[in-house]
């Protein structure tokens, strides 16, 4: 993948986010401010817990880092992929923001 094409996807990907971010908000299901900064999401939860995503541009990844610990995802031409196993990114988000907002949640593309 060329650089372009990372930060293409990567941009899709956390517009993606915001996106789902602002239906929960619409839909009253949580409290998410998410804010962002060049290729950096802040997701900020009612009980101030936060989830934090970003492109990293030299390694064509993605991380999150939640309460839970810290992942990296890779695209594998047709999703992104958490490096050490740990399964698909919105799948993955949508279990860390259901834990820090303290209800069910889903983020999806």
């Amino acid at each position: 993948m060329t650089d372009i094409e990372f930060m293409n996807r990567a941009e899709n990907l956390l517009q993606a986010v915001e996106t789902s971010c602002d239906h929960i908000n619409d839909q009253a299901l949580a409290d998410i401010d998410n804010q962002r900064v060049g290729g950096m999401v802040t997701l900020v939860f009612s009980n101030k817990t936060q989830i934090v995503l970003n492109m990293q541009k030299p390694l064509h990844e993605i991380w999150l880092a939640a309460k839970a610990g810290g992942y990296h995802y890779k695209f594998n031409g047709e999703q992104w992929l958490d490096t050490k196993g740990q399964g698909e990114f919105f799948s993955h988000l949508s279990r860390c923001a259901s834990e820090q907002a303290g209800c069910p949640l889903v983020l999806n593309s």
